[in-house]
């Protein structure tokens, strides 16, 4: 078996999860393999060789990348070089295609194999990005089957892989029901209360944004069903503080557990979720969870991407079922009197038993284990590449 030499950048920590589960599928089919590039501990661990430090690459916002752009520009630089002058049997981006496609492109040109792995959010907005990235890649993977479907239409060959995250959830529902009682069990929580998570975000302008209004919310919902609890994860330290300022100001009196990280478990725990659109809403999917998805930009930043954005809906479980399963509130609207209504709604067993239903067929489509069928057509198209 010949050594095969896979060049892979990764500019995130969620790209490490993925580059580390896509090295153990691959070394498990072609255990004679060399990685290297740019990627994190967890592909460190599997003997990732990473030419610089995954977090020089992990800028987020606006400015802070303006003010590492010559840095940036000139680790591409390197990484292009390098893999020019030493061309390896595959490339792969993984996600950051700010960043990433760009080398994709300069390598594609000179005959390296390329491929990305997880689109860019090209069937929402900037369409126009699909035809640089019919020119960088030889294969785009797809962690969701509606971005295949956009690839199929543009002629971009693609494959739909599934989402490695639908791998780690139970589909029974026996097994979801014993796994809110353990999480109940874990978090110290009361086993019979009916219970509502508040997932305001993971970054403070989304806590600033929902966080009073989430509380108001639970204020409101409790006026109704008094028997109510409310739980709140805390992404980190900083974000307990800004939650804890919140709860003194406006959640004085409230049933409120404010816990340390563990959205997951608390997701588990909870009957219902009121919660920021992003991943997190996947991971509410995959737990089968009835939920209500708000959003809310600065009134400029709104008034800009809401005419740049192509999709009819923004939350995950929306985009994939097709059709509008959870209630979308955005701007003005995320307030108590429209938030508190839609959650009540979620509680009644009809509500619950018809979105298990739908989330248990989605969950289905998404569980095809997403790194061996990954690593199955990378490795297949260095083969067909070699004759």
């Amino acid at each position: 078996m010949s050594t095969l030499r896979i060049g892979i950048v990764a500019g995130e920590a969620s790209g490490d999860i993925l580059g580390s589960s896509l090295m153990q599928a691959i070394k498990r089919k072609h255990p004679q393999v060399i990685f290297e590039g740019v990627g994190g501990p967890l592909m460190i661990a599997e003997g990732f060789n990473s030419h610089i430090p995954m977090d020089r690459l992990s800028v987020m916002g606006f400015v802070e990348p303006l003010k590492r752009l010559p840095e940036l520009l000139r680790i591409r630089r390197d990484l292009k070089a390098h893999f020019i002058s030493s061309p390896p049997d595959l490339f792969i981006g993984i996600d950051s295609p700010d960043f990433t496609l760009n080398i994709e492109l300069a390598l594609r040109n000179e005959g390296v194999l390329t491929a990305h792995y997880v689109s860019p959010s090209v069937w929402a907005w900037r369409q126009g990005r699909v035809k640089k990235i019919a020119k960088a890649v030889d294969r785009m993977l797809t962690l969701l089957p509606f971005e295949a479907e956009f690839y199929h239409q543009h002629n971009v060959p693609v494959t739909f892989v599934g989402h490695p995250l639908a791998d780690k959830f139970a589909i029974e529902l026996d097994e979801l029901a014993m796994q809110k009682q353990a999480a109940r069990s874990t978090l110290s929580l009361d086993s019979d209360a009916t219970m509502v998570a508040l997932l305001p975000g993971s970054r403070g302008g989304e806590v600033k944004m929902l966080g009073q209004s989430f509380i108001e919310t639970a204020r409101w919902c409790l006026h109704q069903r008094p028997d109510l609890k409310f739980v709140i994860p805390a992404a980190n330290a900083q974000r307990r503080e800004q939650l804890e300022a919140l709860l003194q100001e406006h959640g004085k009196g409230l049933p409120i557990t404010l816990l340390d990280g563990q959205s997951q478990t608390v997701m588990a725990a909870a009957d219902v979720v009121l919660m920021a659109s992003g991943t997190t809403t996947l991971e509410a999917l995959l737990l089968k969870k009835p939920m209500v998805v708000a959003y809310r930009l600065a009134a400029f930043t709104y008034f800009i991407v809401s005419r740049l954005v192509k999709s009819p809906f923004f939350s995950l479980p929306n985009l994939l079922a097709g059709e509008k399963m959870v209630p979308e509130v955005l701007q003005n609207d995320v307030r108590p009197e429209m938030l508190g209504p839609l959650v009540l709604e979620r509680l009644h067993e009809d509500a619950q038993a018809q979105i298990v239903q739908r989330f248990t067929d989605i969950h289905k489509a998404l569980k095809l284990n997403a790194s061996e069928r990954a690593a199955d057509v990378l490795l297949t198209m260095i083969e067909n590449n070699q004759h």
